[in-house]
């Protein structure tokens, strides 16, 4: 099986970060590669803002095993951060909304990474999380993009 890696090419906290996690996708073979921060031999900081996973944010504490023939892959979050993400994917149609959909964000508090020109990953601290879940909500309904939560529940 060929494996496909999903890196993150611009981490928003670059200067913590000092290592970097395979997380595995819900497609076999498909990995997020995570800039984290080292914190034990198998607990690490989350320094990027996930594209793919769930129920994982920025800041967040997470477990790391050996598995499939490697030594550090996401096991678990150990402690989160209280952190919130969010992502907005953009059609070839829509990209004329994305510089002004970063900077509605970005003048709420929130703080972005883009993983392609169509997917946008959105991180908030708890506090606005619900001011841009209604920001995105409104320009979905205006067809400027299609957004989704990372968490699962």
């Amino acid at each position: 099986m060929i494996e496909k890696f999903s890196a993150h090419d611009s981490p928003l906290w670059r200067d913590r970060a000092d290592f970097i996690i395979n997380a595995p996708l819900p497609e076999p073979g498909r990995f997020e590669q995570l800039w984290t921060r080292k914190v034990s031999d198998d607990e690490f900081e989350v320094c990027c803002i996930p594209f793919f996973l769930y129920d994982v944010a920025l800041g967040d504490t997470v477990k790391t095993v050996a598995r499939g023939g490697r030594q550090y892959v996401l096991e678990r979050v150990l402690r989160t951060s209280g952190r919130y993400v969010f992502r907005a994917f953009f059609e070839r149609t829509q990209y004329r909304f994305r510089d002004a959909t970063v900077e509605a964000l970005e003048s709420r508090g929130a703080q972005v990474e883009w993983s392609s020109p169509s997917l946008l990953a959105v991180d908030v601290e708890a506090a606005s999380a619900q001011s841009i879940a209604d920001l995105l909500h409104g320009l979905e309904e205006q067809q400027q993009l299609v957004y989704e939560s990372g968490r699962s529940a």
